[in-house]
């Protein structure tokens, strides 16, 4: 396809697909699927060659959020049957971080239910940390604690966090059917502050929600152009007792198209296949290694994943080798300092730079 062959010489060259073409890789039909997958493969192979990330979730704070973000079993009102529990002590959080990196994962990602963190959480997890840190010097640390106040993501900085996790989830234009706590701009404005701090930014989105492939696209598009170089893409959970619990729209085929795509627009970043994956990719999971290079490891935040063991042979059976320690998970020219300034030179010019600027 002529179409295929423009995306990878683009990507090879750095170069952001133009909208027209992202919708055209989602717009392929399942007879061209494999075709697509090969494609975006190839540019996988480019950067990262066959190597693939373990991440491993620890989930601090479990419930009793005060937002109300349509997706999650955790939103306020949610009568999903979860697991609810206040802060882990650095103890326990520090066994489950072990038992991950165990497994080979290679970042530890802390996860903690609410609005933003207080002063006093930072804190905690600071400890955390430290607690994590004192067995697996090595690991990287990942927080995910929600909105952050001015200071906050320097603090967290300085504990030893790597990255911050905050997903834009959905395009501006939709972002209020899900969530009337907050807004797009709010998620825009904590990557922003942590990449002020020199954290990595760590954003993706929500798949399956019921948006439009020009939603996809749009917030695709708005993790670009925030400089993100870690990219989850989820696929939704419609939880029992969740306002989305009835939506059920992806297919293996689907999901598949959606993560090429995000390879195309996200060439030598990392593109992970998180939350989802094993009830929407089913067997086809092994395929998906060939989009992206980074995976989660065993269980999300409310819900069970695959066996770890079954994620490492898979991986293996595959073909693909587990990243090690010691190795730079994104090209060396693709440091998230470089992104960030790329961000930030986008955003000041007021213009669209290719993304090798």
């Amino acid at each position: 396809m002529d179409l295929l062959d423009t995306l990878v010489t683009k990507a090879l060259d750095r170069e952001l697909p133009t909208r027209e073409e992202a919708l055209a890789v989602l717009a392929t039909s399942d007879d061209e699927l494999l075709d697509v997958v090969a494609a975006a493969g190839r540019v996988r192979r480019a950067y990262f060659g066959r190597r693939v990330k373990l991440n491993y979730l620890v989930n601090l704070k479990s419930g009793l959020c005060p937002e109300d973000c349509s997706y999650c079993s955790q939103r306020l009102g949610s009568k999903a049957e979860i697991l609810k529990y206040t802060w882990l002590k650095p103890d326990q959080a520090a066994a489950a971080a072990k038992a991950g990196v165990a497994g080979g994962a290679k970042r530890v990602c802390l996860v903690a239910s609410g609005r933003g963190p207080t002063d006093k959480d930072v804190d905690r997890v600071a400890d955390t940390i430290a607690a994590i840190k004192e067995e697996n010097e090595q690991v990287e640390i990942c927080a995910c604690l929600g909105l952050l106040s001015d200071g906050q993501a320097d603090r967290l900085r300085d504990a030893g966090v790597h990255a911050y996790n905050h997903n834009l989830n959905t395009s501006e234009s939709t972002y209020e059917d899900i969530c009337s706590t907050h807004d797009f701009a709010d998620r825009v404005d904590t990557v922003q502050k942590a990449q002020a701090a020199g954290l990595s930014a760590c954003s993706g989105l929500i798949a399956g929600m019921g948006e439009s492939d020009n939603d996809l696209v749009d917030v695709v598009f708005a993790l670009r152009e925030l400089g993100s170089d870690s990219v989850p893409v989820n696929f939704l959970i419609p939880f029992e007792g969740t306002p989305l619990a009835k939506e059920w729209n992806l297919t293996p085929q689907r999901c598949l198209r959606i993560l090429a795509m995000v390879r195309f627009c996200f060439p030598d970043m990392e593109v992970r296949i998180a939350g989802g994956r094993e009830v929407h990719l089913r067997s086809l999971q092994p395929l998906a290694l060939h989009l992206a290079n980074s995976i989660f490891l065993g269980d999300y935040l409310t819900s069970e994943g695959q066996a770890g063991q079954t994620d490492l042979d898979m991986i293996a059976d595959a073909g693909f080798v587990i990243e090690g320690s010691d190795e730079a998970t994104l090209p060396r020219d693709r440091e998230h300092g470089e992104l960030a300034q790329v961000a930030v030179r986008r955003r000041g010019a007021g213009t669209d730079l290719p993304p090798n600027a």
